[in-house]
């Protein structure tokens, strides 16, 4: 069941047109969101290669964006945009080489390990076609609104 939909996702995180790689939010709490990605499928994808594929790195920023639209609906999706940047990654493991080989959607799983106003840890994961595909843990520092 999708609860937030791409159109929606674009207006509460900072990546717009074809960089927004979310297409949905199927589920969310305090402390983990699972969202839903087709943009590997897509040809138009800002992440491809020249030669057309896309690499397992790029599903890190599908982690990225995950995480900061989970920041956005635990402050209440209000206020004004708070840009992060990644600090760390750590145990990444990646178990494809490219994501555009899988022909299922991707799922997004990310899950807020420790935070405050300045930054937060997540453990991530990105699964498709019933195999995991690339996991690991991101700290993201947060920009002081202005």
């Amino acid at each position: 069941m999708i609860l937030i939909d791409r159109r929606q996702i674009a207006t509460m995180i900072p990546h717009a047109g074809t960089m927004c790689l979310l297409d949905a939010v199927l589920c969310w709490d305090s402390v983990s969101l699972r969202c839903l990605s087709r943009c590997h499928r897509r040809q138009d994808n800002p992440m491809r290669r020249p030669q057309g594929t896309l690499g397992a790195a790029c599903g890190i920023e599908m982690a990225a964006q995950a995480m900061a639209l989970h920041g956005r609906l635990t402050e209440g999706g209000c206020g004004p945009l708070r840009h992060g940047y990644l600090a760390s990654l750590r145990d990444l493991h990646f178990r494809t080489p490219c994501l555009d080989e899988v022909s299922d959607d991707l799922i997004i799983d990310v899950e807020r390990v420790m935070g405050d106003a300045t930054g937060a840890t997540y453990r991530f994961k990105i699964a498709g076609g019933g195999a995991e595909l690339l996991s690991g843990r991101a700290t993201v520092l947060l920009r002081a609104p202005a």
